[in-house]
């Protein structure tokens, strides 16, 4: 038998979710791995498509999108990833259904994990890496970035801020980070002295954000919180900026009048690496973002920081520590 986390409503993680018990999957088909899962990530975004839906699904459904375990089956006839074999530890990203003991996966989603990375990073290779990657090149595609513009994020303490940070640092990129509390901009002023930080618990902290950009123009922004948020960094975007919201924290709406767009010239892009990263991405940039992705996973496996590790049974623990204000790292869920 194997177990899985499942939910039937949409609801408070805490809530819906339970551990169900079922016979082992059967044999993968052509174009499927069988992977017997360690460890699980609780992303954000695992939570937020929980809290939406279903109304009532006639199927329990199990959530995730991104597990570290070892290849117990490759189906006949299937292609892999280079290192993909049986014995091998893996990772698999997007992959729905992630919350389980065993999955049979989309050969496409399975990345082998280099032996240098310990579980607690496998588990957090992909998703956040990508988006990370996936971010980096928003940036790099404004026209005026890469001469004397300069880049701000905000939630830049979480785990996608932190390998955002550092891949600027790697790039050379000119950084601001925005943080909610001075405790926050302390702690990442430790992990990265060479980089300015703002907390908005200070009332003037736009003109804080502006002073630390040394006078460079604010080109991009990267916005995980939305709401009211995403209007003062408008606000702060010199004209012909761009603004990239991939962010749901904030429970109020994105309230911008047309006249701010227009004026200044702004471009506003929604990105969604779940979503838009495996329908917008070519086979070819997909397997370089994946080997991007591993080496921002080995250059900075110091910054995948775990918050808490939880166990199968203690999955309502775990989405609860999940959204915690102040947590620092990532919550995994060990699967045996």
């Amino acid at each position: 038998m194997t177990r899985r986390v499942v939910y039937t409503r949409g609801g408070a993680p805490a809530d819906v979710l339970t551990v169900i018990e079922e016979p082992e999957p059967v044999a993968p088909e052509r174009g499927q791995v069988l992977i017997r899962t360690t460890a699980f990530p609780v992303h954000p975004g695992d939570l937020h498509l929980i809290e939406a839906g279903p109304g009532d699904a006639v199927d329990p459904v199990t959530p995730g999108i991104e597990a570290t375990g070892v290849v117990e089956a490759i189906g006949p006839g299937t292609r892999v990833a280079p290192g993909v074999e049986v014995g091998v530890r893996v990772t698999v990203f997007p992959q729905p259904g992630s919350w389980a003991q065993r999955l049979v996966a989309d050969a496409e989603a399975v990345v082998a994990v280099p032996e240098e990375l310990p579980d607690e990073v496998a588990a957090q290779m992909l998703a956040n890496p990508l988006t990370a990657v996936m971010l980096r090149r928003e940036a790099q595609e404004h026209l005026a970035f890469g001469y004397d513009g300069c880049l701000v994020q905000t939630a830049a303490g979480s785990s996608v801020g932190r390998l955002v940070t550092g891949v600027s640092q790697f790039h050379n990129f000119a950084l601001v980070n925005i943080v909610r509390s001075e405790r926050g901009a302390a702690e990442l002023r430790k992990r990265f002295p060479d980089v300015p930080v703002v907390s908005t618990e200070h009332p003037g902290w736009a003109d804080e954000v502006r002073k630390a950009a040394g006078g460079r123009p604010v080109s991009v922004a990267f916005d995980a919180i939305g709401g009211k948020m995403t209007r003062s960094l408008m606000d702060i975007l010199a004209p012909g900026g761009k603004l990239v919201s991939y962010g749901m924290i904030a429970e109020d709406p994105i309230s911008v009048h047309a006249s701010t767009l227009v004026s200044k010239s702004l471009t506003l892009r929604g990105k969604n690496i779940i979503s838009g990263w495996p329908s917008e991405a070519s086979p070819e940039r997909r397997a370089s973002d994946i080997a991007t992705a591993k080496q921002i996973a080995l250059a900075l496996k110091d910054q995948f920081d775990v918050a808490a590790t939880y166990g199968l049974d203690e999955v309502p623990d775990a989405v609860e520590h999940a959204v915690q204000p102040g947590k620092v790292g990532t919550v995994l869920v060990r699967t045996w």
